[in-house]
């Protein structure tokens, strides 16, 4: 029965190690000896790979949008820059709940040491920890967040909770490893119960990687072989020879040549490593219960992706105005048109609400009279997209003519709209709040502004408006 864990929510300062520590191994794949470094950071730096053997010695951010391969391993890269095999360090590292380091090779794989993360943690526990001023900053999972790939079966699931916990659940059908599952959900345990856990490999999976070059490290001193064939003593002393191994055998677990299993769910909690250290990928600490079914690379990078979805999203939110309905606006209907040249149907903003140097918000109450549902839609009301950018422009119009000056005797014309995004349907009923700020200061009557649409605690849309502001001619 797996040990049953919870985070301590005390850890709420970033953390890094007090002084630089090395080791050295081979990478699994390559088979190339690489000296490794784990030296301090400061806040807010994460986690990144520095590439020392290369020129100018690239530095490569542990980002799930730098994944550029899951065979058998997780890879990141920028340029020609590539670092492989970077789970294990990086769960090592989230285990610890250490936030800044940067991780210097001198080669292109981290060292696969024993296949688990044992190495790493003594190695970052020599260097010891230490806490920094700034606050860490989690992402919390506020509604479920679901990945499937209907062809290996791999699930991995996201949902609330107060801290972080994994579960991983493993069925190859096999004889020998069965049906095994692991938890975690205390990571002051993690360097006891999950980092000493190797990584696994089947005997056919061996013969194949073999032939496709990799595993040039491989060793069944970094790896637990599973063997899930019958096999007789000519194909053991060849496979021997492959191993540079004077000879290996089958143990009574079904094992090849190896010391006793260090758990009895060994190859779960293994994979519960490779969660962690996958989901590291996203930049941040997770306040949320993750529970991955038949978990590999591929999946999990794909899981986090959409992690990392959700948590831009959740970050956009946290700029959300507050609206009080009952609060005085600072302007009205009648007061926006002495700003601006639009009229009905075309005024489409009726308060703004907030109004500073660098940006501004709007409210936009939508109604079933609105002119432009008598054609757009009429059985299925639904506000144009081009209309909310263009309520966005006009509230951004009322930040422009406050900084120009002299409002009323300015107009504004669209030179660009650039990445404009519709997320969700605005119909009758909705309030739409439309929140601009400034992305630049306006230089020469040109204005550039991002542009966010919500309503309620949904972005329906969002755009990067670009305008000319032209004053107007007095015979207008």
């Amino acid at each position: 029965m797996p040990t049953v864990f919870t985070e301590a929510l005390s850890k709420m300062k970033q953390r890094t190690i007090q002084r630089q520590v090395a080791l050295s191994g081979v990478g699994l794949h390559t088979g190339r000896q690489v000296n490794l470094q784990f030296i301090p950071a400061g806040p807010n730096h994460g986690y990144r790979f520095q590439r020392t053997d290369l020129p100018d010695q690239p530095v490569i951010p542990a980002d799930v949008a730098r994944v550029v391969s899951t065979q058998r391993g997780t890879t990141l890269q920028v340029d020609e820059a590539e670092v492989h095999t970077v789970e294990h360090a990086l769960s090592a590292l989230t285990g610890l709940g250490i936030d800044n380091v940067l991780i210097a090779l001198d080669g292109p794989e981290v060292p696969i040491l024993d296949g688990s993360a044992r190495y790493f943690v003594e190695a970052l526990r020599e260097a010891g920890i230490e806490e920094q001023i700034e606050e860490r900053e989690y992402f919390e999972i506020t509604e479920p967040i679901t990945y499937r790939d209907p062809v290996t079966g791999s699930e991995l699931v996201a949902m609330p909770s107060d801290c972080f916990e994994v579960t991983t659940l493993i069925d190859f059908n096999s004889p020998v490893l069965g049906q095994q599952f692991a938890t975690i959900s205390n990571l002051d345990n993690y360097a006891e119960e999950i980092a000493p856990c190797r990584t696994f490999v089947f005997l056919h999976e061996v013969e194949y990687l073999f032939s496709q070059n990799l595993i040039k490290g491989g060793d069944l001193d970094n790896a637990i072989v599973i063997v899930d064939r019958p096999m007789n003593q000519g194909e053991l002393d060849a496979l021997a020879v492959k191993l540079n191994k004077p000879s290996v055998r089958v143990n009574g677990e079904g094992v090849l040549n190896t010391l006793d299993l260090q758990f009895k769910n060994e190859p779960a909690r293994h994979k519960l490593l490779d969660v962690i250290g996958d989901i590291a990928l996203l930049g941040k600490p997770i306040k949320g219960k993750i529970t991955a079914i038949k978990p590999g690379h591929r999946a999990n990078v794909e899981f986090t992706r959409l992690l990392r979805k959700a948590m831009l999203e959740q970050r956009k939110l946290k700029g959300k105005p507050k609206y009080d309905p009952d609060k005085e606006a600072l302007f009205n209907t009648q007061q926006i048109a002495e700003w601006l040249p639009h009229r009905y149907p075309m005024l489409l903003v009726d308060k703004i609400i907030e109004l500073s140097d660098t940006h501004v918000v709007g409210v936009k109450n939508v109604t079933f009279n609105e002119q432009f549902f008598l054609g757009h839609f009429p059985n299925n009301p639904v506000m144009p997209g081009v209309l909310q950018i263009e309520a966005m422009a006009q509230t951004g119009g009322i930040l422009a003519m406050s900084i120009m000056g002299d409002p009323g005797q300015w107009d504004t014309y669209f030179l660009k709209i650039d990445n404009a995004k519709f997320k969700s349907k605005v119909v009758p009923g909705d309030t739409l709040l439309l929140k601009l700020e400034l992305m630049a200061p306006i230089r020469r009557g040109i204005c550039q502004m991002l542009g966010t649409a919500y309503v309620g605690n949904k972005i329906v849309s969002e755009a990067e408006l670009t305008a000319q502001i032209v004053k107007r001619s007095n015979n207008e």
